[in-house]
């Protein structure tokens, strides 16, 4: 393990003493330190990241959802934060479920209430006590939450402007053409020297003799 590795070992151990088993794991992975969290405590544990004079983790870079469909619960919310004064980065995630809600962070970094508002919009995790939780990059009226995994790639609606209502319409999504099912593979499966229905095509010899 080398020098940067054993500071954060270090510190995740002493972010987990300090937070009296709120914090449920901590390991080193790429480079960073990573904490697994309850949704109850997220806020206990981002207060001491931010006041304990050993972390001084006072800038909130981002908070971000993964979706992980197949798995319960589904998602994680993840916080990365970054400690100016001893030049260190840290990701706090915490799993949540569909139903599930997470306690606003923005009383304690500001910056927060945006970046909920992103994922909310974008995964539709709730954040409790978020002062203003409304969708910030799609419109009012869109349906879903786009970055989930099993969010369609046509969306539900499309949006036009209408001449006849001098105004911008909704409507269900209506593709140009039904699903059709092509014999050729897909680029994922690899390719093969010959692919269905080459064998209709003429040789060259047989080209010539015509």
């Amino acid at each position: 393990m080398d020098e940067h590795s054993l500071i954060l070992e270090e510190l995740g151990e002493h972010v987990a003493k300090q937070c009296n088993g709120d914090v449920l794991d901590h390991s080193v992975v790429y480079g960073e330190l990573s904490l697994l969290v309850a949704a109850g405590d997220i806020k206990k544990v981002l207060r001491v990241l931010k006041t304990d004079t050993a972390c001084l983790f006072h800038v909130l870079i981002d908070v971000c959802g993964v979706d992980f469909p197949e798995r319960s619960p589904r998602f994680d919310v993840v916080y990365n934060l970054l400690s100016l004064k001893r030049n260190l980065r840290i990701r706090v995630k915490v799993a949540v479920g569909e139903d599930d809600q997470v306690p606003s962070v923005a009383a304690i970094f500001p910056s927060a209430g945006w970046y909920e508002r992103e994922v909310w919009d974008l995964y539709g995790i709730f954040f409790s006590d978020h002062m203003d939780l409304r969708r910030i990059l799609t419109d009012y009226g869109f349906d879903g939450h786009p970055l989930r995994k099993d969010f369609p790639l046509t969306g539900h609606v499309e949006v036009r402007y209408d001449d006849e209502y001098r105004r911008v319409v909704y409507e269900p999504v209506k593709l140009t053409q039904e699903f059709r099912n092509f014999d050729f593979l897909s680029p994922w499966e690899g390719m093969t020297p010959t692919l269905p229905g080459d064998e209709k095509a003429k040789t060259e010899e047989e080209q010539e003799d015509a």
